[in-house]
């Protein structure tokens, strides 16, 4: 921009070269906002318990798990993930209980709770990345166009990361009349993208918004934010909680386990139906993401300590983020669920449930398009000895397609490769 007369500033201009996927910065009276929140000190958003928010031990040593041939081959489907057919005429008839949830992947669900509709986390571009051509691909189609949902009364958004906040996504619904219920500072980003800001709710933890008969509230989750070259850690991350007349549902959004979910199923809870992430966990980022035990876990904290409700695995199944094998959040939330006495529903990608009818979908769909383990199954060897793939198999190009394009994490936001993240976080209770 030399020879313009411009007058903005060097930082105002390299504001302007940034990549519209990266989103903005907060400012003005929302960056003050951050500011005085009781979440954020030493300059950044903290956790509600201590976390590592970037890779823990040898980033080497982490490389030659992640790349391990072996393990690439078993973080992808044998075979096509199967999508649920007639989502778009389900949705057209109401919920015969009042609830209906349908998994769209990933963190994706929409639920019809109480005469209103509420999208969480949608994502329906073809990568969780910053840019269309690299970064980790969906391993299944979207269930439905965005368009055939239908009216949607509000969008929620758990936090910034690119699996959970799409771009194309959130621009498609910006021309709607949708309201966007998202964690503090997220807002910047949808501005930016077209959404205006009389149809934002920005909240902070422990802050609600009514939305018709709905009350959602934004509470603590233990995680961490950031979309650009430089994660500043300034935008909050939350689960949430949506009450209506009649019901009551959680999502987690990405969290490792704390023990502040007893706090929130005590003001909040119990809860007809909790959505709760199960996948993406790895031995390197312990703190930030939950494995399907701990999922359950969470889940009975949320309900008092015992078995109630109904529980929905989501963040998982559509993206590979982690070195586990792709079949394994499944499996193990089986395993939980069958430990624990907990009712949980095992939808394909696009198949509505109600959580308050006498079945739910409890079949193991993926074990058809997913390698055996070593021990069968419903056995404990989950990890490791996994049989070799069936000839013909396109499991190994699926698995080499997201490797080299971003790799797991490095555009998603999760933590996979971006080693870079590695020091404690300093954290205190809100």
């Amino acid at each position: 921009m030399t020879g313009t007369g411009s007058d903005r500033s060097p930082r105002a201009r390299l504001r302007a070269l940034r990549p519209e996927s990266f989103g903005a910065d907060p400012t003005g009276e929302r960056l003050a906002r951050i500011r005085r929140s009781p979440n954020f000190a030493d300059g950044i958003f903290q956790n509600p318990e201590p976390a590592r928010r970037g890779p823990s031990g040898s980033s080497v040593e982490f490389a030659k798990i992640y790349f391990d041939k072996e393990g690439r081959s078993r973080r992808a489907p044998t075979g096509t993930i199967p999508v649920h057919p007639t989502t778009v005429a389900d949705l057209a008839r109401p919920p015969a209980t009042g609830l209906r949830l349908t998994w769209m992947g990933h963190s994706g669900v929409l639920a019809e709770i109480d005469g209103h509709r509420v999208l969480f986390d949608p994502v329906w571009g073809d990568r969780c990345s910053p840019f269309p051509f690299a970064g980790p691909k969906r391993l299944h189609p979207v269930p439905a166009p965005l368009a055939a949902l239908g009216p949607v009364d509000v969008v929620v958004i758990s936090h910034d990361h690119y699996d959970h906040l799409d771009l194309p996504t959130i621009k498609a619904l910006a021309t709607t009349d949708t309201v966007f219920a998202v964690p503090l500072g997220v807002g910047a980003h949808l501005e930016r993208w077209g959404v205006p800001a009389s149809r934002l709710r920005e909240l902070d933890w422990n802050e609600s918004t009514e939305i018709g008969e709905l009350r959602l509230t934004a509470t603590p989750a233990r995680h961490f934010c950031g979309r650009g070259l430089r994660n500043r850690q300034m935008t909050l991350w939350a689960s949430w909680v949506v009450t209506g007349p009649s019901h009551r549902i959680f999502h987690s959004g990405d969290t490792g386990y704390f023990s502040g979910f007893k706090e929130i199923g005590a003001a909040h809870g119990p809860f007809d139906a909790t959505m709760i992430q199960i996948g993406a966990y790895s031995d390197f980022w312990t703190d930030i993401h939950m494995t399907p035990a701990e999922g359950m876990r969470a889940h009975l904290d949320l309900q008092g300590g015992a078995p109630a409700g109904v529980m929905l695995p989501i963040h998982w199944g559509t993206f590979n983020l982690a070195p586990h094998p792709w079949a394994e959040p499944g499996e193990g939330t089986v395993e939980a669920a069958a430990g624990a006495a907990q009712r949980v529903a095992l939808p394909i990608p696009g198949e509505p449930f109600e959580p308050g009818a006498e079945r739910l979908p409890e079949t193991p769909w993926w074990r058809p398009v997913a390698r055996v383990p070593a021990g069968g199954w419903g056995g404990t060897a989950l990890t490791d000895g996994h049989e070799p793939l069936t000839d013909g198999s396109p499991a190994a190009a699926d698995a080499n397609g997201e490797i080299g394009e971003g790799g797991a994490g490095r555009a998603s936001g999760e933590p996979g490769t971006d080693a870079g993240r590695g020091a404690p976080e300093t954290a205190r209770t809100p």
